[in-house]
This record gives C-alpha cells, structure tokens and sequence, in this order.
C-alpha cells in the first residue's frame, strides 16, 4: 500500500487469525486433537479446513457431524474442548506474524492512527499471543468474541468497533482473509480488502464485486 493510500483513511481495522498472525493451522491441530480425544480421525487437508473454516461459522460444525453422525450432539462441549486444546497448542510453542504484519503495523503506530483488531476469538486466546509479539501490544483497540452478538460473517464486530472508535466523517478501511469477514466488512461503511495468495479459491466467490485484493500484508506496502 503506498504512503498515500495509507492517507486516505482514518480508521483502520484488521481481522486477526490467518491476517496478523499465522495461527490456522493451530485451530486446524486443535480440532484433530479434539476429535482424536473423542476417537475420531479427522484426514483432511489443511486446505479443505480453511475452504470450510473461511466460508460461515456453520460450515466447520456442519461437515464434521456430516461425516462422523455418532459424534456427540453437544456441540458446545466438543468446541470448548477444542478451545482448550487450541490455547494449550499456542503456550507451548511460537506463533508467527503473518508476512509484512509487523512493517503495517509499525508504520501505522508511527502515524499515530486509529486502528482495531475485530475478531472471532477470544480475549483469554488473544492475551496468549499478544505475549508473543510487541508489536501486537501496540494495537491500541481490541474487539474480542465476548464483545458482540453474532460472530463474522455478521458485521457485529466490526460495527462495534466502528461505533466505540470511530468518527463522524471516518474514511474506513477493514482488512480479511476470509469470505465470512469479507461478508461481515460489506455491511459497513468500512472499504473492505482481501488478503490471500492470487491461486485462492476465494478469488472466484469475489470475482465480480468491488473487493480490493492484495496476495500479503507484503504486498499492501
């Protein structure tokens, strides 16, 4: 993203697991431990977990029953075993910065602007890697699960986050990595961006829409 572009907003908001900081994968483990505890083998590609995991909040749950009918129907115990498990996995080992994430982020704190990370986790999960990374501690604004109703692609979130940190006459601009944060950015005044490689199959669901693109954070400076 060139200087200028930078100057043309005022409030900036990010997205944050597979955006900021490369942690799919962990929720990826973490569902396969999950399941595993419950004796299941969960044999899918990581890219069939992120076609699923990017598309609706449902679509994880849906296909998972859909494949293993006699798992337990609470739902809501399975994915707390699953949180559990995904916060075990980030203690014990690194959590890396998405390509270019610590450069935006620097030269956005140097400008002294307004930014808010709007997401689907949770603060107890947020708090773990921010540890990890100074340069996420510089990020003045969170707006976590526990904040809002209805998760992305809902545009609770980010709704929230322009109501508590915006200004009237803000020029926004939101980034994603996902098709349900992407949905979820639409429904506000806020430019949305799609961060992914130029292969992604999300690119096709996009094609036709007033969607800025970029392959990385790299690629937007």
């Amino acid at each position: 993203m060139k200087e200028c572009l930078l100057d043309r907003f005022q409030l900036f908001l990010f997205d944050f697991d597979g955006l900021l900081v490369n942690t799919e994968h962990i929720h990826f483990q973490a569902y396969v431990n999950m399941l595993m505890k419950e004796g299941y083998h969960l044999d899918w590609s990581f890219a069939k977990y992120c076609g699923l995991a990017h598309l609706n909040s449902d679509a994880l749950k849906n296909q998972i029953y859909a494949e293993f009918s006699d798992l337990d129907p609470d739902w809501q115990r399975l994915y707390a075993t699953k949180k559990q498990m995904y916060m075990d996995l980030i203690q014990a080992g690194e959590v890396e910065l998405m390509p270019g994430a610590e450069k935006l982020l620097s030269l956005l704190e140097r400008k002294q602007a307004r930014r808010v990370v709007v997401t689907n986790s949770f603060l107890p999960q947020i708090i773990a890697i921010r540890s990890k990374h100074s340069i996420l501690e510089t990020i003045p604004h969170w707006v976590t699960r526990e904040d809002y109703d209805k998760p992305k692609p809902a545009p609770d979130g980010y709704l929230r986050a322009i109501h508590l940190y915006g200004k009237k006459g803000d020029r926004i601009i939101g980034f994603e990595d996902s098709i349900r944060g992407i949905r979820s950015l639409q429904q506000t005044p806020a430019v949305p961006v799609l961060i992914c490689p130029s292969h992604h199959p999300l690119l096709e669901v996009i094609a036709s829409e007033d969607v800025m693109h970029y392959e990385s954070l790299d690629e937007v400076l």
